[in-house]
């Protein structure tokens, strides 16, 4: 490269620190500012992610080694397209890498769904997790309780909403989580599933943790454990889905244990309806029949589950992004291998994409980490040919931001609010506390800004 070169990367979860690694890690001549519209960094990883799932929590650590590097400046409480722009972005960087993600909950179109207690997984999993955007109240009422979806968010959603409060203790729920978990009337939760046990999309360790817990009784319905060729292709072929299945078949079979909650799965059953007058009150299903090749009809038979709660975990949604295309149906940034595409199909100079935002929101970690290097690795080869940006200055940035009267928070701020979260949960033996609103969290930072 003919000269140092500077880049922004909007998003701070693992996909947006991913870049950053791989730049940095490319070339000693890089440096890079992290973004968030949040005034703390890991996305999804510490909003999205259960807090009893300790394992996946884990990535903090790496995540935190990458961001703690001096070519590396995080820069929080600050949204593209409303605190800076991309004209603005263009002054002070060579290139821009976008890495928001997807925070939203995919909508479910079937009547009744927008009835009072019926819930996004998505903002239940902000809920639980603090985020200091939500509100600190949910209205956990429900006696027995409707989970759609199976993938790794519903098993997490069910797992909470079937635990025992005081099993999350060591965990990092916040105070008012755990109460309110406390309080929760909850004896059975049901998740649905609308193929077969075969095409579930978690992990044989997700599905172990559901039986974990000495208080809830996981219960498989077997009359939806059924296969056709593609299933027994599918259980020949990948090893996880074998061993999913295997462990389904045994919990279909075995006796009843006595536990004072019940986590029911039901395979083969598709939602039709959210049933209620003025709330939720019951939830229809349609009994699916599979086509040979792992795909699902319906056969015309409804079942009305008697639930007073329905959350709809069917996948997580990107959002459009001010001065950038997007493709509405994909929920993506279109773009060729991470270079953002114009309408007319031309890539927009020194813009990027990486994580969900570009291939949508599939994929474990892992994959992250690869797409991250497809995105960067077409960064460098570009970087000789990109417009320079006018004002190089490192300490111009901020400076444009301080103007505009903006509380940005740096890694020195968030480093002593992390001090901050985790003395407050030290008298209860927990890892951390988040329960830190957005103003106080900027209080918290502010000497250090």
């Amino acid at each position: 490269m003919e000269r140092p070169l500077r880049v922004a990367v909007i998003g701070t979860g693992p996909a947006g620190v991913y870049a950053a690694d791989h730049l940095i890690k490319a070339t000693e001549a890089v440096t890079v500012d992290i973004f968030d519209r949040l005034p703390t960094p890991y996305g999804l990883i510490r909003y999205g992610v259960a807090p009893d799932h300790s394992r996946i929590k884990e990535v903090v650590n790496a995540l935190y080694r990458v961001l703690n590097n001096p070519r590396i400046r995080f820069i929080g409480n600050v949204e593209y397209g409303v605190d800076v722009k991309q004209e603005e972005l263009r002054r002070y960087y060579d290139a821009t890498v976008i890495a928001t993600g997807a925070e939203k909950d995919r909508p479910l179109d079937i009547p009744g769904i927008d009835l009072p207690g019926s819930f996004g997984a998505a903002d239940f999993a902000s809920w639980y997790n603090g985020h200091p955007d939500v509100p600190r109240d949910w209205p956990l009422e429900a006696r027995e309780i409707a989970v759609i979806g199976a993938g790794n968010v519903a098993v997490d959603v069910a797992r909470i909403l079937a635990k025992t409060a005081d099993e999350l203790l060591t965990t990092e729920i916040p105070d008012n989580v755990y109460q309110a978990l406390k309080a929760s009337p909850a004896t059975d939760v049901h998740m649905f599933s609308r193929r077969g046990p075969a095409q579930v999309k978690f992990t044989p360790q997700e599905l172990r943790e559901l039986d974990a817990s000495p208080n809830v009784e996981v219960i498989v319905h077997p009359e939806g454990i059924e296969f056709d060729e593609g299933s027994l292709a599918a259980m020949r072929e990948t090893r996880h889905v074998k061993m999913c299945v295997d462990i389904l078949q045994n919990w279909a079979v075995r006796d009843p244990r006595d536990r004072p909650r019940r986590l029911h799965l039901h395979f083969l059953q598709s939602p039709a309806a959210v049933l209620g007058d003025g709330r939720v009150e019951g939830l229809r299903t349609e009994t699916q029949e599979l086509t040979g090749d792992g795909s699902v009809r319906g056969t015309g038979e409804f079942t009305d589950w008697p639930v007073q709660a329905v959350y709809r975990a069917v996948g997580y949604l990107s959002q459009a992004l001010p001065e950038l295309p997007f493709d509405n149906g994909s929920g993506t940034i279109p773009h060729t291998a991470g270079r953002i595409l114009d309408l007319d199909g031309e890539h927009i100079p020194g813009m990027y994409v990486t994580g969900w935002i570009k291939r949508g929101p599939v994929g474990l970690i892992g994959h992250t980490k690869g797409d991250a290097g497809e995105t960067i690795a077409h960064l460098l080869a570009d970087a000789p040919g990109l417009p320079a940006a006018p004002d190089r200055d490192p300490d111009a940035v901020l400076a444009h931001l301080a103007g505009r009267g903006l509380r940005y928070t740096t890694w020195a701020g968030w480093q002593r609010l992390d001090d901050h979260e985790i003395a407050l949960g030290a008298p209860h033996s927990r890892k951390r506390i988040k329960v830190v609103p957005r103003a106080d969290m900027l209080d918290i930072c502010a000497p250090l800004i």
